[in-house]
């Protein structure tokens, strides 16, 4: 009987314990939200931006060339090298000018000696007609050889002149003051005249843009440009759109942006740009109201009772570094916190 009593106060204590563990933890109590910082989102205008392709270049490229068909016997810059404008940069030799203006050099030698003949003749004639020997007939042939003897020797001067002119033009100047981008022709080489012998940049650095022409009503002179500043090495993010070009070359429209410090290391660097091509309707708010764990944005929403509970967003940049722009997540009228709040 004993023995029953002890088996059933066993079954009983059980019981007892299996009952007190299937008991539910209360659940903890939603975190309330602070007042302090609480924000309503609201919609608002903002720029319609669209990514273009876009270079660091300069205004423009002036090119080195050749005047006279030659051999380039020299070079004196490399790629990178800072020229000034009118600067000695090459040498191109042509032997058959060279061997023109020793003739020349002979002719006029050979006309300088008969010029000086024919003065002494007239020198001579003219003392002799003062003495009643020569009529003045003779004088006047005497003189007229003399004259003709001086125009052959200003002839002569002026084609020694103009074949020296032709060799000097064999020296190759930067025609504007910059940095020199390609210099393809080697020491050596037969070129021809307006043959490039290097490109320099020419003009302030620029960004241009290249967008279809259906985007080209959209491109006013004065409109800000985004741009990328890593592309830029860290220089200002924002440009300023100062030339649209009014030709349209292969369905494509460029125009020219301008932004402070651009580097000029890499000319010809691609750079990643986004243009206001028109106005929306977005939901922007400031970045300090957006938490990012492991690669998912979140927004401390506040419902209606007060409580506080994480609502997962897509992002996108907002118009300005400080905020971003909300695609899905939240609506207008939604009220939120900061994510992290100041202790």
């Amino acid at each position: 009987m004993a023995r029953r009593f002890a088996l059933i106060g066993a079954l009983g204590a059980a019981l007892a314990l299996a009952a007190c563990g299937g008991e539910k933890s209360a659940e903890p109590a939603a975190a309330a939200a602070p007042k302090a910082g609480r924000l309503t989102v609201r919609v608002q205008t903002v720029a319609d931006l669209k990514p273009a392709p876009a270079t660091l270049t300069t205004r423009d490229m002036a090119e080195a060339r050749a005047r006279i068909p030659g051999t380039l016997v020299s070079l004196s810059v490399k790629e990178g090298d800072t020229v000034r404008a009118g600067q000695a940069i090459g040498r191109v030799h042509d032997e058959r000018i060279a061997l023109e203006t020793r003739a020349y050099d002979a002719q006029t030698n050979a006309a300088a000696a008969e010029a000086a003949r024919a003065q002494a003749d007239l020198e001579r004639t003219r003392d002799l007609f003062a003495h009643g020997v020569y009529a003045q007939a003779r004088l006047d042939q005497v003189e007229a050889q003399a004259k003709a003897a001086s125009a052959a020797l200003a002839a002569a001067r002026a084609q020694r002149g103009a074949s020296a002119e032709l060799g000097a033009q064999g020296t190759v100047l930067a025609p504007a003051a910059g940095r020199v981008l390609t210099a393809p022709v080697p020491v050596g080489s037969v070129v021809s005249p307006g043959q490039s012998i290097a490109t320099i940049t020419a003009g302030p650095l620029v960004v241009r843009l290249e967008l279809p022409e259906g985007a080209a009503g959209a491109l006013k002179v004065g409109d800000t440009v985004r741009l990328n500043a890593d592309d830029l090495g860290g220089a200002a993010s924002e440009g300023r759109i100062v030339q649209v070009y009014p030709g349209v070359s292969g369905g494509q429209v460029m125009a020219d942006v301008t932004a402070p410090a651009l580097p000029d290391e890499f000319i010809g660097r691609r750079v990643r740009a986004s243009v206001k091509v028109g106005e929306r309707q977005a939901i922007v708010v400031p970045r300090r109201y957006v938490a990012t764990r492991y690669g998912v944005d979140y927004a401390r929403l506040v419902a209606a009772d007060g409580t506080v509970s994480e609502t997962p967003l897509q992002t996108a940049a907002g118009p300005t570094a400080d905020t971003v722009e909300a695609l899905s997540g939240l609506r207008a009228g939604d009220v939120i916190v900061p994510a992290v709040v100041a202790r």
